[in-house]
Protein backbone atom coordinates (compact mmCIF):
# COMPACT_ATOMS: atom_id res chain seq x y z
CA UNK A 1 0.00 0.00 0.00
CA UNK A 2 1.30 3.47 -0.91
CA UNK A 3 0.39 6.51 1.17
CA UNK A 4 -0.69 9.77 -0.42
CA UNK A 5 1.74 12.63 -0.21
CA UNK A 6 2.09 16.14 -1.75
CA UNK A 7 3.41 16.58 -5.25
CA UNK A 8 6.19 18.90 -4.11
CA UNK A 9 8.51 17.13 -1.65
CA UNK A 10 10.54 20.15 -0.61
CA UNK A 11 7.73 22.38 0.66
CA UNK A 12 7.85 23.08 4.43
CA UNK A 13 4.95 22.19 6.69
CA UNK A 14 4.80 24.35 9.77
CA UNK A 15 8.56 24.84 9.61
CA UNK A 16 9.25 21.12 10.21
CA UNK A 17 9.94 18.18 8.02
CA UNK A 18 6.98 15.83 7.55
CA UNK A 19 7.00 12.09 8.44
CA UNK A 20 8.12 9.58 5.87
CA UNK A 21 11.28 11.46 4.81
CA UNK A 22 9.36 13.94 2.56
CA UNK A 23 8.31 17.53 3.07
CA UNK A 24 4.84 19.01 2.77
CA UNK A 25 3.80 22.55 1.99
CA UNK A 26 1.08 24.93 2.94
CA UNK A 27 -1.36 25.53 0.16
CA UNK A 28 -1.36 29.08 -1.12
CA UNK A 29 -4.55 31.01 -0.75
CA UNK A 30 -6.26 30.72 -4.09
CA UNK A 31 -7.65 33.84 -5.73
CA UNK A 32 -9.78 33.49 -8.77
CA UNK A 33 -7.98 34.68 -11.83
CA UNK A 34 -4.58 34.66 -10.13
CA UNK A 35 -1.72 32.60 -11.54
CA UNK A 36 -0.71 29.44 -9.73
CA UNK A 37 2.84 28.32 -10.19
CA UNK A 38 3.90 28.47 -13.79
CA UNK A 39 0.40 28.06 -15.23
CA UNK A 40 -2.34 30.66 -15.30
CA UNK A 41 -5.67 29.81 -13.76
CA UNK A 42 -7.89 28.47 -16.53
CA UNK A 43 -10.97 29.80 -14.71
CA UNK A 44 -10.78 33.61 -14.86
CA UNK A 45 -14.24 34.08 -13.23
CA UNK A 46 -15.59 34.17 -9.77
CA UNK A 47 -18.43 32.06 -8.40
CA UNK A 48 -20.85 34.92 -8.99
CA UNK A 49 -19.57 35.50 -12.53
CA UNK A 50 -19.73 31.84 -13.60
CA UNK A 51 -21.78 31.51 -16.80
CA UNK A 52 -24.57 28.99 -17.03
CA UNK A 53 -23.23 26.44 -19.45
CA UNK A 54 -25.58 24.21 -21.32
CA UNK A 55 -25.22 20.46 -21.44
CA UNK A 56 -24.95 19.17 -24.98
CA UNK A 57 -27.15 16.43 -26.13
CA UNK A 58 -25.67 13.83 -28.43
CA UNK A 59 -28.42 14.28 -30.98
CA UNK A 60 -30.06 17.58 -30.08
CA UNK A 61 -29.60 21.22 -29.38
CA UNK A 62 -27.71 22.50 -26.31
CA UNK A 63 -29.84 22.76 -23.16
CA UNK A 64 -29.36 25.24 -20.34
CA UNK A 65 -27.36 23.89 -17.37
CA UNK A 66 -29.32 24.05 -14.12
CA UNK A 67 -26.73 22.77 -11.60
CA UNK A 68 -24.79 25.37 -9.53
CA UNK A 69 -21.33 26.23 -10.61
CA UNK A 70 -18.42 24.42 -9.02
CA UNK A 71 -16.72 26.38 -6.33
CA UNK A 72 -13.00 26.89 -6.73
CA UNK A 73 -10.57 25.01 -4.59
CA UNK A 74 -9.68 26.84 -1.42
CA UNK A 75 -6.47 24.94 -0.86
CA UNK A 76 -4.78 21.74 -1.70
CA UNK A 77 -5.11 19.00 0.90
CA UNK A 78 -2.08 17.74 2.79
CA UNK A 79 -1.84 14.24 4.17
CA UNK A 80 -0.46 13.00 7.43
CA UNK A 81 1.61 9.81 7.50
CA UNK A 82 -0.54 6.73 8.19
CA UNK A 83 -0.57 5.00 11.58
CA UNK A 84 -0.41 1.26 11.95
CA UNK A 85 -1.14 -0.71 15.22
CA UNK A 86 1.86 -2.47 16.66
CA UNK A 87 1.79 -5.91 18.30
CA UNK A 88 1.94 -4.48 21.86
CA UNK A 89 -1.25 -2.43 21.46
CA UNK A 90 0.54 0.92 20.87
CA UNK A 91 0.73 2.81 17.60
CA UNK A 92 3.88 3.54 15.66
CA UNK A 93 4.52 5.67 12.60
CA UNK A 94 4.04 3.92 9.30
CA UNK A 95 6.58 4.81 6.63
CA UNK A 96 5.13 4.33 3.14
CA UNK A 97 8.49 4.81 1.44
CA UNK A 98 10.22 2.16 3.53
CA UNK A 99 13.15 4.24 4.73
CA UNK A 100 15.52 3.03 7.41
CA UNK A 101 13.98 3.19 10.87
CA UNK A 102 15.47 4.00 14.22
CA UNK A 103 14.72 1.84 17.30
CA UNK A 104 11.05 2.22 18.25
CA UNK A 105 9.75 2.22 14.67
CA UNK A 106 10.51 5.96 13.88
CA UNK A 107 12.31 7.03 10.68
CA UNK A 108 15.91 8.02 11.08
CA UNK A 109 15.22 11.59 9.84
CA UNK A 110 12.87 12.28 12.74
CA UNK A 111 14.46 10.04 15.41
CA UNK A 112 15.57 13.09 17.41
CA UNK A 113 12.03 14.44 17.63
CA UNK A 114 10.66 10.98 18.61
CA UNK A 115 13.11 9.02 20.80
CA UNK A 116 12.82 5.23 20.72
CA UNK A 117 10.42 3.44 23.17
CA UNK A 118 12.04 0.65 25.13
CA UNK A 119 10.23 -2.37 26.61
CA UNK A 120 10.26 -0.99 30.17
CA UNK A 121 8.53 2.21 29.06
CA UNK A 122 5.93 0.20 27.14
CA UNK A 123 5.24 -1.96 30.22
CA UNK A 124 4.89 1.13 32.42
CA UNK A 125 2.47 2.74 29.99
CA UNK A 126 0.38 -0.41 29.71
CA UNK A 127 0.25 -0.77 33.50
CA UNK A 128 -0.74 2.87 33.88
CA UNK A 129 -3.51 2.44 31.32
CA UNK A 130 -4.84 -0.62 33.14
CA UNK A 131 -4.74 1.23 36.46
CA UNK A 132 -6.65 4.14 35.03
CA UNK A 133 -9.25 1.81 33.52
CA UNK A 134 -9.66 -0.08 36.82
CA UNK A 135 -10.07 3.14 38.79
CA UNK A 136 -12.72 4.43 36.44
CA UNK A 137 -16.19 4.37 37.94
CA UNK A 138 -18.60 1.90 36.33
CA UNK A 139 -21.28 3.36 34.17
CA UNK A 140 -24.61 3.02 35.97
CA UNK A 141 -27.06 0.64 34.36
CA UNK A 142 -29.99 2.25 32.58
CA UNK A 143 -33.35 2.03 34.28
CA UNK A 144 -35.51 -0.97 33.64
CA UNK A 145 -37.49 -0.65 30.44
CA UNK A 146 -41.22 -0.40 30.77
CA UNK A 147 -43.35 1.18 33.40
CA UNK A 148 -44.44 0.33 36.90
CA UNK A 149 -45.91 -3.05 35.90
CA UNK A 150 -42.57 -4.14 34.43
CA UNK A 151 -40.74 -3.18 37.63
CA UNK A 152 -43.24 -5.13 39.73
CA UNK A 153 -42.84 -8.18 37.53
CA UNK A 154 -39.04 -7.96 37.81
CA UNK A 155 -39.35 -7.63 41.60
CA UNK A 156 -41.50 -10.77 41.79
CA UNK A 157 -39.01 -12.73 39.72
CA UNK A 158 -36.23 -11.41 41.92
CA UNK A 159 -38.00 -12.69 45.04
CA UNK A 160 -38.83 -16.11 43.60
CA UNK A 161 -35.30 -16.77 42.49
CA UNK A 162 -33.76 -15.81 45.83
CA UNK A 163 -32.13 -12.61 44.60
CA UNK A 164 -30.10 -14.22 41.83
CA UNK A 165 -28.25 -11.29 40.22
CA UNK A 166 -29.48 -10.70 36.72
CA UNK A 167 -31.01 -14.16 36.37
CA UNK A 168 -34.37 -13.03 34.99
CA UNK A 169 -34.65 -9.37 35.83
CA UNK A 170 -34.00 -6.48 33.52
CA UNK A 171 -30.94 -4.23 33.47
CA UNK A 172 -32.28 -2.05 36.27
CA UNK A 173 -33.24 -4.89 38.60
CA UNK A 174 -31.57 -5.25 41.96
CA UNK A 175 -28.25 -7.03 41.68
CA UNK A 176 -27.60 -7.92 45.33
CA UNK A 177 -29.17 -10.07 48.04
CA UNK A 178 -30.57 -7.04 49.80
CA UNK A 179 -33.91 -5.74 48.64
CA UNK A 180 -33.53 -2.85 46.21
CA UNK A 181 -29.73 -2.85 46.34
CA UNK A 182 -27.46 -3.10 43.37
CA UNK A 183 -23.74 -3.59 43.01
CA UNK A 184 -21.75 -2.00 45.82
CA UNK A 185 -24.87 -1.67 48.00
CA UNK A 186 -26.22 1.31 46.00
CA UNK A 187 -29.91 1.56 45.33
CA UNK A 188 -30.59 0.39 41.78
CA UNK A 189 -34.40 0.34 41.67
CA UNK A 190 -36.28 1.56 44.76
CA UNK A 191 -39.34 -0.48 45.54
CA UNK A 192 -42.65 0.62 46.87
CA UNK A 193 -44.03 -0.71 50.13
CA UNK A 194 -46.37 -3.09 48.31
CA UNK A 195 -43.54 -4.45 46.17
CA UNK A 196 -41.36 -4.96 49.23
CA UNK A 197 -44.14 -6.91 50.96
CA UNK A 198 -44.69 -9.06 47.91
CA UNK A 199 -40.97 -9.79 47.69
CA UNK A 200 -40.89 -10.69 51.41
CA UNK A 201 -43.85 -13.05 50.97
CA UNK A 202 -42.17 -14.64 47.96
CA UNK A 203 -39.05 -15.32 50.03
CA UNK A 204 -41.01 -17.13 52.74
CA UNK A 205 -40.89 -20.95 52.47
CA UNK A 206 -44.03 -22.68 51.30
CA UNK A 207 -46.08 -25.15 53.33
CA UNK A 208 -44.50 -28.07 51.49
CA UNK A 209 -41.01 -26.87 52.32
CA UNK A 210 -41.91 -26.44 55.98
CA UNK A 211 -43.51 -29.91 56.10
CA UNK A 212 -40.44 -31.52 54.52
CA UNK A 213 -38.20 -29.78 57.02
CA UNK A 214 -40.31 -31.01 59.94
CA UNK A 215 -40.34 -34.56 58.61
CA UNK A 216 -36.60 -34.45 58.07
CA UNK A 217 -36.01 -33.24 61.63
CA UNK A 218 -38.27 -35.99 62.98
CA UNK A 219 -36.35 -38.63 61.05
CA UNK A 220 -33.01 -37.27 62.24
CA UNK A 221 -34.20 -37.15 65.85
CA UNK A 222 -35.58 -40.68 65.60
CA UNK A 223 -32.33 -41.94 64.15
CA UNK A 224 -30.30 -40.33 66.92
CA UNK A 225 -32.61 -41.79 69.60
CA UNK A 226 -32.38 -45.26 68.04
CA UNK A 227 -28.61 -45.03 67.86
CA UNK A 228 -28.44 -44.05 71.52
CA UNK A 229 -30.81 -46.90 72.44
CA UNK A 230 -28.75 -49.47 70.56
CA UNK A 231 -25.60 -48.16 72.22
CA UNK A 232 -27.27 -48.47 75.60
CA UNK A 233 -28.52 -52.00 74.94
CA UNK A 234 -25.36 -53.44 73.45
CA UNK A 235 -22.75 -51.66 75.49
CA UNK A 236 -23.89 -49.77 78.55
CA UNK A 237 -26.46 -52.35 79.72
CA UNK A 238 -23.75 -55.03 79.79
CA UNK A 239 -21.38 -52.86 81.79
CA UNK A 240 -24.06 -51.97 84.32
CA UNK A 241 -25.34 -55.57 84.60
CA UNK A 242 -21.83 -56.93 85.16
CA UNK A 243 -21.31 -54.43 87.95
CA UNK A 244 -24.60 -55.34 89.65
CA UNK A 245 -24.05 -59.07 89.27
CA UNK A 246 -20.51 -58.79 90.61
CA UNK A 247 -21.64 -56.87 93.69
CA UNK A 248 -24.39 -59.45 94.32
CA UNK A 249 -21.97 -62.39 94.06
CA UNK A 250 -19.46 -60.73 96.39
CA UNK A 251 -22.17 -59.88 98.91
CA UNK A 252 -23.54 -63.43 98.76
CA UNK A 253 -20.14 -65.04 99.44
CA UNK A 254 -19.43 -62.68 102.34
CA UNK A 255 -22.79 -63.54 103.93
CA UNK A 256 -22.03 -67.23 103.54
CA UNK A 257 -18.73 -66.83 105.31
CA UNK A 258 -20.22 -64.81 108.14
CA UNK A 259 -23.25 -67.11 108.55
CA UNK A 260 -25.80 -64.30 108.14
CA UNK A 261 -27.63 -66.06 105.25
CA UNK A 262 -29.50 -69.20 106.38
CA UNK A 263 -30.63 -71.84 103.83
CA UNK A 264 -34.33 -72.09 103.15
CA UNK A 265 -36.94 -70.15 101.23
CA UNK A 266 -35.86 -67.03 99.38
CA UNK A 267 -37.70 -63.87 98.45
CA UNK A 268 -38.22 -62.99 94.75
CA UNK A 269 -35.08 -61.32 93.44
CA UNK A 270 -32.96 -62.60 96.31
CA UNK A 271 -29.74 -64.38 95.38
CA UNK A 272 -29.12 -67.81 96.87
CA UNK A 273 -26.51 -69.55 94.62
CA UNK A 274 -23.72 -68.96 92.09
CA UNK A 275 -23.59 -70.59 88.65
CA UNK A 276 -20.21 -71.63 87.19
CA UNK A 277 -19.70 -72.65 83.56
CA UNK A 278 -15.92 -73.10 83.28
CA UNK A 279 -15.85 -73.62 79.52
CA UNK A 280 -17.56 -70.26 78.92
CA UNK A 281 -15.85 -68.47 81.84
CA UNK A 282 -19.24 -67.66 83.35
CA UNK A 283 -19.65 -66.84 87.04
CA UNK A 284 -23.05 -65.33 87.79
CA UNK A 285 -25.43 -65.22 90.78
CA UNK A 286 -28.70 -67.19 90.74
CA UNK A 287 -31.69 -65.35 92.19
CA UNK A 288 -35.22 -66.39 92.96
CA UNK A 289 -37.73 -65.76 90.15
CA UNK A 290 -37.39 -64.76 86.51
CA UNK A 291 -38.42 -61.10 86.81
CA UNK A 292 -36.65 -58.99 84.19
CA UNK A 293 -36.40 -55.85 86.29
CA UNK A 294 -35.38 -57.55 89.55
CA UNK A 295 -33.28 -60.44 88.25
CA UNK A 296 -32.54 -60.88 84.52
CA UNK A 297 -31.86 -57.22 83.63
CA UNK A 298 -29.46 -56.98 86.54
CA UNK A 299 -27.16 -59.55 84.98
CA UNK A 300 -28.25 -62.49 87.16
CA UNK A 301 -29.78 -65.89 86.31
CA UNK A 302 -33.35 -66.53 87.50
CA UNK A 303 -34.83 -69.67 89.01
CA UNK A 304 -38.23 -70.81 87.72
CA UNK A 305 -40.27 -70.80 90.93
CA UNK A 306 -43.60 -69.33 89.93
CA UNK A 307 -46.99 -70.86 90.61
CA UNK A 308 -47.51 -71.84 86.97
CA UNK A 309 -43.92 -72.91 86.36
CA UNK A 310 -42.27 -74.24 89.49
CA UNK A 311 -39.06 -76.26 89.34
CA UNK A 312 -36.97 -78.11 91.89
CA UNK A 313 -33.99 -76.81 93.89
CA UNK A 314 -30.50 -78.32 93.53
CA UNK A 315 -30.68 -80.00 96.94
CA UNK A 316 -33.90 -81.84 96.08
CA UNK A 317 -33.40 -85.61 95.68
CA UNK A 318 -35.30 -85.61 92.37
CA UNK A 319 -36.48 -82.95 90.00
CA UNK A 320 -35.47 -80.51 87.31
CA UNK A 321 -33.66 -77.31 88.38
CA UNK A 322 -34.73 -74.82 85.76
CA UNK A 323 -32.98 -71.44 85.29
CA UNK A 324 -33.19 -68.64 82.68
CA UNK A 325 -30.78 -65.93 81.54
CA UNK A 326 -30.25 -63.32 78.83
CA UNK A 327 -28.40 -64.29 75.69
CA UNK A 328 -27.86 -60.68 74.60
CA UNK A 329 -27.63 -57.42 76.57
CA UNK A 330 -27.81 -56.97 80.36
CA UNK A 331 -24.74 -59.07 81.06
CA UNK A 332 -25.72 -61.79 78.52
CA UNK A 333 -24.62 -64.75 80.75
CA UNK A 334 -26.10 -67.39 78.37
CA UNK A 335 -24.86 -65.92 75.09
CA UNK A 336 -22.60 -68.86 74.19
CA UNK A 337 -24.39 -71.83 75.79
CA UNK A 338 -24.84 -73.21 72.27
CA UNK A 339 -21.10 -74.00 72.36
CA UNK A 340 -21.48 -76.50 75.18
CA UNK A 341 -20.82 -80.14 74.34
CA UNK A 342 -21.96 -83.29 76.14
CA UNK A 343 -19.82 -83.85 79.21
CA UNK A 344 -18.96 -80.13 79.79
CA UNK A 345 -19.36 -79.36 83.52
CA UNK A 346 -21.98 -76.96 84.91
CA UNK A 347 -21.53 -76.17 88.63
CA UNK A 348 -24.06 -74.65 91.04
CA UNK A 349 -22.45 -73.31 94.24
CA UNK A 350 -24.66 -72.85 97.33
CA UNK A 351 -23.94 -71.93 100.94
CA UNK A 352 -23.10 -75.53 101.91
CA UNK A 353 -22.60 -77.57 98.74
CA UNK A 354 -21.23 -77.71 95.19
CA UNK A 355 -23.56 -79.42 92.69
CA UNK A 356 -21.81 -80.60 89.54
CA UNK A 357 -23.81 -81.36 86.34
CA UNK A 358 -22.59 -82.73 83.03
CA UNK A 359 -24.10 -81.24 79.89
CA UNK A 360 -26.29 -83.94 78.30
CA UNK A 361 -28.20 -82.53 75.32
CA UNK A 362 -29.40 -79.36 73.61
CA UNK A 363 -32.62 -78.27 71.91
CA UNK A 364 -31.63 -75.46 69.50
CA UNK A 365 -35.08 -74.03 68.83
CA UNK A 366 -38.47 -74.32 70.52
CA UNK A 367 -41.44 -72.01 70.97
CA UNK A 368 -41.64 -69.95 74.18
CA UNK A 369 -44.90 -71.70 75.00
CA UNK A 370 -43.16 -75.10 75.25
CA UNK A 371 -42.94 -75.29 79.04
CA UNK A 372 -42.61 -79.07 78.94
CA UNK A 373 -38.85 -78.62 78.77
CA UNK A 374 -39.01 -77.77 82.51
CA UNK A 375 -40.85 -80.92 83.57
CA UNK A 376 -39.16 -83.30 86.04
CA UNK A 377 -38.42 -85.62 83.12
CA UNK A 378 -38.33 -83.24 80.15
CA UNK A 379 -39.27 -84.76 76.79
CA UNK A 380 -36.62 -84.54 74.13
CA UNK A 381 -33.80 -84.34 76.66
CA UNK A 382 -32.88 -87.98 76.41
CA UNK A 383 -33.81 -88.65 80.03
CA UNK A 384 -36.16 -91.57 80.56
CA UNK A 385 -36.64 -91.67 84.30
CA UNK A 386 -36.74 -89.21 87.21
CA UNK A 387 -33.42 -87.84 88.35
CA UNK A 388 -31.59 -84.68 89.35
CA UNK A 389 -31.44 -82.55 86.25
CA UNK A 390 -30.71 -78.94 85.30
CA UNK A 391 -32.29 -76.95 82.46
CA UNK A 392 -30.83 -73.72 81.03
CA UNK A 393 -33.18 -71.60 78.86
CA UNK A 394 -32.44 -68.51 76.79
CA UNK A 395 -33.73 -66.60 73.76
CA UNK A 396 -32.76 -67.42 70.19
CA UNK A 397 -31.75 -66.31 67.58
CA UNK A 398 -29.45 -63.67 68.97
CA UNK A 399 -30.91 -60.21 69.55
CA UNK A 400 -34.43 -61.62 69.30
CA UNK A 401 -36.89 -63.36 71.64
CA UNK A 402 -38.89 -65.26 69.04
CA UNK A 403 -37.75 -68.74 70.12
CA UNK A 404 -36.02 -70.46 73.02
CA UNK A 405 -32.84 -72.54 73.21
CA UNK A 406 -32.69 -75.33 75.79
CA UNK A 407 -29.63 -77.02 77.34
CA UNK A 408 -30.03 -79.98 79.69
CA UNK A 409 -27.61 -81.46 82.21
CA UNK A 410 -27.51 -84.31 84.66
CA UNK A 411 -26.06 -84.13 88.19
CA UNK A 412 -22.91 -86.22 88.56
CA UNK A 413 -21.48 -84.94 91.86
CA UNK A 414 -22.65 -83.34 95.11
CA UNK A 415 -19.67 -82.02 97.07
CA UNK A 416 -19.83 -80.25 100.45
CA UNK A 417 -17.97 -76.98 100.66
CA UNK A 418 -15.93 -78.33 103.55
CA UNK A 419 -14.25 -80.76 101.15
CA UNK A 420 -13.08 -77.98 98.87
CA UNK A 421 -13.89 -77.10 95.32
CA UNK A 422 -14.75 -79.81 92.82
CA UNK A 423 -12.31 -80.74 90.08
CA UNK A 424 -14.38 -78.83 87.50
CA UNK A 425 -13.54 -75.52 89.26
CA UNK A 426 -9.93 -76.39 90.10
CA UNK A 427 -8.77 -77.08 86.57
Amino acid sequence: MTALRPERESAPYGGEAAYGGTESFEAEAFQPGAPFGDTADPRPWTVQQAPQYGQDDWFGQPQPYTEPAVEPYEQYETYEPLLQPASDGLYETYDPVGSVRAPGGIPTETALQHPPIDEETVALRVEEARRIAAAAEPIPAPPAPGGRAARRKAARRHGRHGGSPGAHAGPGAAQGPEEGLGEGGLSAAPRSRIEARRAARARKPSAGVIASRVIGEVFITTGVVMLLFVTYQLWWSNIRAHQQAGREATSLQEEWKSGKRAPGAFEPGQGFAILHIPKLDVVVPIAEGISKSKVLDRGMVGHYDENSIKTAMPEDKAGNFGIAGHRNTHGEPFRYINRLKPGDPIVVETQDTYYVYDMASILPVTPPSNVSVLQPVPPGSGFTQPGRYITLTTCTPEFTSKYRMIVWGKMVEERPRSEGKPDALVQ
